[in-house]
């Protein structure tokens, strides 16, 4: 996987050091800083433009736009010049405007003196993570290569654990390794020389609802369609053909059909199938590949080659992800590399900007609450994950526990989002928590990683910022109209679909998670779940465990999805050497 570092410090010898032992060259006289590339492919640099040095993963992808906005400022660019350094020149002559009028996807570290500024792009597509030891700031694209950083003398962050066990991703700045965090998305973070850190956000989704009397609705399904096609347009390559990965939900139908519409050059999609004996959505992913004349192929995953590639899936995730859907995903990436496809599109999006399923277990709980606290809604939307969170005091071991004590709670992380602030309506505040946490730190960052490691970039046109802005302009009686899900994404795609994929209820994929584990997972999870590694470690009750892997404990038997949790916790653990 393509991943890149930069580090600063006040050390000129340091810094002279870290370039030279990665670029083969000295870092240049009075040097305060160095920037280092890991890997080829996806990062670039490192590059100097009048004197600043950059480094990052950098995928632009409306560079015509962005070379104009900088030729009309008197400041043009090379036309050949990567991308990396296109955004360099944006940030140093046009500041958070030119990186506001990106379209892409971006993680960049730049040297600013004796300051490192660290920028991720609008929605959150790539990572970025830094620490600080020994006087100095580095950050990275990989947590793996902090975690190798001599200097840093970390170790397990067991707040974050708490975190994960509640959402099944880490929803903020913290991870798992003590002292490294996470850039925030849409922020520009300045690291200074002396330790402090300052960020401040290009660009944060706001409500623009109407005043009086709002325009019709076809208005806004209008508006959207043209945006949804303009985004698409962007993100298909020049020249060859295109994947989609398609479930045959409505999000990924709709980019399929946009997708064979726009592209002149063949269209390959992509569906899983978990065996014949399981319910599926291959009816309605084999209608749309059909409608759409597309290279269509399905993938079938086997919970013997789920137990097999578990561990080394996980292993390629920065932070860990509870979603049993990632051994599968990475199958699908290595599907599209192996049909020497380079860029795969992907309809994720949908839920998390236009009011898919997630939000309605908060807006009938908002009808019934007594408490009306923002503490209170706050709480109700953690259990609304219904992950491991209210079995926290019998999964955890006691001594975890009373570490966690002082510890601040997660609902920190989405309080801020459930109040009256950059959105008034309910709704709005739902689907912006969503977009911040559940879009920047799982369902972007997954997709992208997994799809990366395979030499493959995966593109969400549902994320495009212009996309999301509109979504927070619509009134959210049109996205949520009556009991329609979706409704005002649902009307501007109803022409291109067969109506039986637009007004299909959503269901979502069906993973046999059960199934694995007590059957191909069975004897791995037992082994390192119940193991000496896992007892001495000292984080989940054995006995606990035991009674989930039994299917005891509760009337409502979710324990597939919280054994699911922590065992990926368990090997992300592993991998890491923690």
């Amino acid at each position: 996987m393509p991943r890149c570092c930069a580090c600063s410090g006040p050390d000129a010898d340091r810094a002279r050091t870290h370039l030279a032992a990665l670029t083969g060259s000295p870092a240049p006289d009075g040097a305060r800083a160095a920037l280092l590339p890991a890997e080829p492919g996806f990062a670039t640099g490192p590059f100097t433009v009048d004197g600043t040095t950059a480094v990052g993963e950098v995928t632009l992808h409306n560079r015509p736009e962005l070379l104009a906005a900088l030729a009309a400022a008197g400041s043009p660019a090379p036309a050949g010049c990567p991308d990396g350094e296109l955004l360099l020149r944006l940030w140093l002559r046009l500041g958070a405007e030119g990186l506001r009028r990106a379209d892409g996807m971006f993680a960049l570290a730049v040297v600013d003196g004796a300051d490192l500024v660290l920028v991720r792009d609008h929605t959150g597509t790539r990572t970025l993570f830094y620490a600080r030891a020994d006087g100095c700031w580095a950050a990275s694209t990989s947590l793996r290569a902090l975690r190798h950083w001599p200097a840093l003398g970390t170790g397990l962050n067991l707040a974050a654990v708490r975190s994960f066990l509640t959402f099944a991703y880490l929803p903020g700045e913290e991870t798992l390794l003590r002292g490294v965090h996470e850039a925030l998305p849409g922020r520009v973070l300045r690291l200074a020389a002396d330790g402090t850190a300052r960020q401040e956000p290009f660009w944060e989704p706001a409500e623009r609802l109407p005043e009086g009397e709002a325009p019709p609705a076809g208005t806004y399904a209008r508006e959207l369609r043209g945006l949804l096609e303009e985004a698409t347009a962007r993100r298909l390559p020049e020249g060859g053909p295109v994947g989609v990965l398609l479930s045959g939900g409505v999000d990924s139908s709709l980019v399929t059909a946009l997708a064979a519409k726009l592209h002149d050059h063949p269209v390959h999609t992509y569906s899983i199938s978990f065996g014949d004996r399981l319910p599926n959505e291959l009816g309605y992913s084999g209608l749309v590949a059909d409608h759409c004349g597309t290279r269509h192929r399905i993938l079938t995953v086997s919970g013997e080659e789920v137990a097999a590639r578990l561990a080394d899936t996980v292993a390629l995730l920065d932070s860990p992800v509870g979603d049993p859907l990632t051994v599968p995903n990475l199958m699908l990436a290595e599907a599209v590399a192996a049909d020497g496809i380079t860029v795969a599109l992907n309809g994720e999006g949908g839920d998390p900007v236009y009011g898919g399923p997630k939000n309605l277990p908060m807006l009938v709980h908002e009808l019934h609450r007594d408490d009306p606290s923002p503490e209170a809604r706050a709480e109700a939307y953690l259990r609304s994950y219904r992950k491991c969170y209210e079995d926290l005091p019998r999964l955890l071991t006691p001594d975890a526990l009373r570490a966690l004590a002082g510890e601040p709670q997660p609902r920190r992380f989405v309080a801020p989002y459930l109040a009256p602030g950059a959105m008034h309506a309910l709704l709005n505040q739902l689907l912006h928590c969503n977009l911040r946490t559940k879009g920047a730190h799982h369902i972007l960052t997954k997709v992208e990683r997994l799809t990366a490691s395979r030499g493959v970039q995966g593109r969400s046109p549902l994320f495009d910022r212009r996309v999301v802005d509109h979504a927070f302009a619509t009134p959210p009686t049109l996205k949520l109209r009556g009991t329609v899900e979706k409704w005002v994404l649902k009307e501007a795609v109803r022409d291109l679909l067969p109506a039986a994929v637009v007004d299909r209820p959503k269901s979502g994929m069906r993973v046999p998670v059960q199934q694995w584990l007590h059957g191909p997972l069975r004897e791995l999870c037992g082994e390192l779940l119940l193991g000496r590694t896992a007892r001495e470690r000292g984080l989940v009750r054995p006995d606990t465990v035991r009674t989930w892997m039994r299917r005891e404990g509760t009337l409502l038997p979710r324990q597939g999805g919280k054994l699911w949790l922590v065992l990926t916790l368990e090997l992300w653990l592993r991998a890491y050497d923690l």
